[in-house]
C-alpha cells in the first residue's frame, strides 16, 4: 500500500496517523437511531423555515399541495432507494459507492464531484440565513465589515464544532430540533382559533411563479441521501438507517405542513409578505413578542444545526472516497476525535468562497447539480437491481424490479422538469463544473499512476489472515458479501428487517 519508493520513515508517519485515526473509530460511541434522525432532519428540513417562498411563488392552496403530496412523489422514493443501497453498502461514501458499483469508479467520482460541490454550496446558505435573522435583533450585523467577521466566526466555530466529533453534532442536532420545533408547537396550538379554512383555499394560476414554487419544494425536501455518506459511522446501519429514515420522513412532513397550515389559515392573506422570516410576523400575530422572538432564536439555531449536518455528510464524502482510493490517502486520514480532517477544512473552504452568492441563485445552482447526480443514482439503483440481484440488501424495497421502475418514474420526471427550468446562467456554470470534474478524475489517476501522490489500494482486497484481528484496526480492506465493494465483517449483516420491529 502506498508509495514503495517513499522513505521509511514517511511511510511510517503517515500508518501511524492512519492508525490513530481508525483507533479513535473503534472506541468512540458510533450513532444510534435519535441522532440519525436528528442529523437528517437537518439533512433534509431544520423545520418550517424557507418554505415561506412556497406561499409567496403559489398561494396558500399551492403551498400546502406541494408540502402534501411532493413528499410522495419525491421523498419517500429517494428515502426508500437510500434506506436500501446506505444497507447494502454500510460504509463511508454512500451514493459514490454505490454509482462506483453499478457504472464505475470514473461515474462514482462524477457523482462525488456533483454532490460534494452541490452540498458546499447548500452549506454557503447557513451562515448568511443565520445573520439574516440574527440582524433582526441587531441590526450592525446586516452589512458591510462586521458582517463578514461575523460570518467569518460563524463558519470557523461551527466547523470546528464538527471536528470535535459527530457525536457532538448528534447530540446537538438533537437539542436544536427540539427547541426549532418547539416553537411552531405553540404557534400552531394558538392559532387554531383564529383559522379560516377558505384561506387555505386561495389559489391565482396567473400570479403563479413556478420555477420559485418547484425550486422551494425540491430545495426544502431533498438531500434524503446525504446522510449515506457517513453509513460507517452509524451504530447497526442494516437496522438504524431504515427506521431513522422513516422517522425523520414523517418528521419533516409535520414539521412543514402543520406551521404552513396555522400561519395560512389563521392570517389574511398578504402573498408579498410571506418571504424568508414571515414566520417571525405571524408569531407575532398569534402569540406576542416572545413567540416572535422564539421563533427568530429557532430560526437562527436551525441554520446551525443544517451547517453542522451538511459538512458532516460533505467531509465524510471526502474521507469515503479516499478510502475507495479515489482521492488522495491524506483525505482518509482522521483527527484524535475520529472526523475526517482535511475534508472538514476543504468544505469549510468551499462555504468561505461560496457564501457571496445570492439566496436564488445558491438554491438554483445546487438544486440543477444536484438533479444530475440523483438521475445517476436511480439509474445506478435499477442497474443494480437487474444485474445484482445477488447484491446482499438487509432492507429492500418490496415492489420488485418492475415497481421500482413505477415508483421512481413521476420522481425521474420531476427530476428532468427541475432542470429544464433552470436559468442559462446555471446550466453555463454546471456545465462547466461537470467538464472540471470530468478533467479532476485522470488528472488523479495519472498522479496515482506516476506516485506523485499516496493513495490506498483498494485493488486487491484481501481478508485478515487472523480470525482474531480486529478490522477497525486494519489499513487492509475487508471482503464484503457484496461483491461490489468492499467493507469491515462487522457491518456485514444479511438480516431482513421490518420498519415496525
Amino acid at each position: 500500500m502506498g508509495d514503495s519508493s517513499a522513505p521509511q520513515g514517511e511511510i511510517g508517519r503517515e500508518t501511524n496517523e492512519l492508525l490513530h485515526g481508525l483507533a479513535a473509530r473503534k472506541h468512540r460511541t458510533k450513532l444510534q437511531i435519535l441522532p440519525l434522525v436528528a442529523l437528517i432532519f437537518y439533512e433534509v428540513s431544520g423545520g418550517p423555515f424557507g418554505v415561506e417562498d412556497a406561499v409567496q411563488a403559489g398561494g396558500p392552496l399551492l403551498a400546502l399541495l406541494g408540502f402534501i403530496i411532493f413528499p410522495f412523489i419525491w421523498s419517500v422514493p429517494e428515502a426508500l432507494v437510500t434506506a436500501e443501497l446506505a444497507t447494502a453498502f454500510p460504509e463511508n461514501g454512500g451514493y459514490v459507492l454505490w454509482i462506483s458499483a453499478a457504472f464505475g469508479p470514473f461515474w462514482g467520482f462524477q457523482e462525488g464531484w456533483c454532490k460534494w460541490i452541490s452540498g458546499v454550496t447548500d452549506n454557503a446558505l447557513y451562515p448568511v440565513l443565520f445573520l439574516d435573522y440574527f440582524k433582526l435583533a441587531l441590526p450592525v450585523f446586516g452589512h458591510g465589515v462586521f458582517r463578514i467577521i461575523a460570518l467569518l466566526v460563524i463558519t470557523l466555530s461551527l466547523t470546528f464544532l464538527n471536528y470535535r466529533g459527530l457525536t457532538i453534532v448528534g447530540t446537538t442536532a438533537v437539542v436544536l430540533t427540539i427547541f426549532s420545533l418547539l416553537s411552531f408547537c405553540v404557534l400552531s396550538l394558538l392559532a387554531i382559533p383564529k383559522i379560516r379554512v377558505r384561506r387555505w383555499l386561495v389559489v391565482d394560476f396567473r400570479k403563479t411563479d413556478w420555477r420559485t414554487y418547484l425550486n422551494t419544494l425540491f430545495w426544502n425536501l431533498n438531500y434524503w441521501d446525504s446522510v449515506s455518506t457517513l453509513a460507517g459511522e452509524v451504530d447497526n446501519p442494516s437496522k438504524t438507517f431504515p427506521k431513522a429514515l422513516l422517522w425523520a420522513v414523517l418528521l419533516v412532513i409535520v414539521a412543514y405542513v402543520v406551521p404552513l397550515a396555522a400561519g395560512t389559515g389563521a392570517l389574511v392573506l398578504d402573498r408579498d409578505k410571506w418571504e424568508d422570516g414571515y414566520f417571525a410576523d405571524v408569531g407575532m400575530a398569534v402569540g406576542g413578542i416572545v413567540l416572535k422572538w422564539w421563533i427568530e432564536s429557532a430560526a437562527a439555531f436551525s441554520n446551525m444545526g443544517l451547517f453542522e449536518a451538511e459538512m458532516s455528510s460533505d467531509s465524510f464524502q471526502l474521507l469515503g472516497m479516499a478510502e475507495t482510493g479515489m482521492l488522495p490517502k491524506i483525505f482518509a486520514i482522521r483527527s484524535k476525535y475520529g472526523t475526517p480532517t482535511l475534508g472538514i477544512l476543504f468544505s469549510a473552504s468551499g462555504v468561505l468562497l461560496l457564501s457571496w452568492m445570492s439566496f436564488q441563485e445558491i438554491v438554483e445552482f445546487l438544486n440543477f447539480l444536484y438533479c444530475f447526480g440523483m438521475l445517476l443514482e436511480f439509474a445506478a439503483f435499477i442497474w443494480l437491481q437487474m444485474k445484482k440481484p445477488e447484491l446482499v440488501r438487509p432492507f429492500r424495497i418490496p415492489v420488485g424490479t418492475v415497481g421500482v421502475i413505477l415508483l421512481l418514474l413521476p420522481a425521474t420526471v420531476l427530476l428532468i422538469v427541475v432542470m429544464c427550468i433552470a436559468s442559462w446562467k446555471t446550466v453555463v456554470i454546471t456545465i462547466a463544473v461537470s467538464v472540471l470534474g470530468f478533467i479532476t478524475y485522470p488528472a488523479l489517476q495519472h498522479a496515482k499512476a506516476k506516485k506523485w501522490m499516496q493513495f490506498l489500494d483498494v485493488d486487491e482486497p484481501k481478508v485478515p489472515e487472523d480470525d482474531d484481528t480486529d478490522p477497525a484496526l486494519s489499513l487492509d480492506p475487508v471482503i464484503s458479501p457484496n461483491p461490489a465493494i468492499s467493507l469491515h465483517p462487522e457491518v456485514g449483516e444479511t438480516e431482513i428487517i421490518s420498519l415496525t420491529e
